[in-house]
C-alpha cells in the first residue's frame, strides 16, 4: 500500500547510479512494475530478453541438439515448449541446459551493466532467479513484487495455464516468503495500477534518499 509519502516527482537520477534487483512470485505483473520504473528513467535489463536472445545464437542451438536432442531444435530454432517440459521432468538434462545458456546470458546482461554504468544511468535487474543465480550481488538493492495469490492465479488463468500451472512452475524458484524477506522493499501490484504507480514513486524516493 501506499506509504503516504509524496513519492517521487520525477526522473530517478541518484549519483552515482543503481541497480535495483527485481523479484516477485510468477504473474506477480512485474512486466507492469518494470514499466513504471521505465517510466522514471531507469534502463530495463530484462533477463528473459536476454536469455531468448542467446538462445538463438547458432552454437547454442548446436550444443543443445547436441547434448539434448536435435528434436529440441526445429528450423533453426528452440522448440521452447518441447524443450521447457523435458527439462522439467529431467533435472540432469535442466543443469544441462542451464550449463549452455546461462553464462552467455550472465555475460550479456554484464555488458548491458556496464553500458548503463558508463552511461550514467541506473538499471532495473529484472531476473527470475536473481537470488538462485547469485546475480542479486550485482544489486545496491532489490524490490519485492508482491500480488496475492488469487491474483496471480486470475492472471494465470488469462495466459491459458491449467489450475496447477502457476505451483508447478514455483517449485523451481524460491519460496515467496524467503524472496521477499531477502528484499529490502515491496511494491504492492495487487491490481490497482493507481496503488502500484505510487507505491512505485515511493520505493523510488526512499531508495534516493538513502543512496
Amino acid at each position: 500500500m501506499p506509504s503516504g509519502n509524496e513519492g517521487l516527482n520525477g526522473p530517478f537520477r541518484p549519483p552515482p547510479p543503481l541497480v535495483i534487483g527485481l523479484v516477485g512470485g510468477i504473474a506477480a505483473g512485474k512486466t507492469t512494475v518494470a514499466g513504471l520504473f521505465g517510466g522514471r528513467g531507469i534502463r530495463h535489463v530484462d533477463a528473459d530478453f536476454h536469455a531468448r536472445a542467446a538462445s538463438e545464437a547458432p552454437e547454442v542451438l548446436r550444443e543443445v541438439a547436441e547434448q539434448l536432442g536435435d528434436r529440441f531444435v526445429k528450423d533453426g530454432q528452440l522448440d521452447r515448449t518441447a524443450l521447457g517440459e523435458h527439462v522439467f521432468r529431467d533435472p540432469k538434462a535442466k543443469a544441462t541446459l542451464e550449463a549452455i545458456v546461462h553464462p552467455r546470458v550472465r555475460q550479456r546482461i554484464l555488458a548491458d551493466l556496464e553500458q548503463a554504468k558508463a552511461e550514467g544511468t541506473s538499471v532495473l535487474l529484472d531476473v527470475p532467479l536473481l537470488f538462485e543465480a547469485g546475480l542479486y550481488e550485482l544489486c545496491d538493492t532489490v524490490v519485492f513484487v508482491h500480488a496475492s495469490d488469487p491474483v496471480r492465479q486470475a492472471r494465470a488463468k488469462t495466459r491459458g495455464w491449467p489450475d496447477d500451472e502457476l505451483a508447478r512452475r514455483e517449485q523451481n524458484q524460491l519460496p515467496l516468503a524467503e524472496k521477499r524477506s531477502r528484499s529490502q522493499h515491496v511494491v504492492d501490484n495487487d491490481g490497482d495500477l493507481k496503488i502500484t504507480t505510487q507505491s512505485v514513486d515511493d520505493v523510488l524516493a526512499t531508495i534516493e534518499k538513502n543512496a
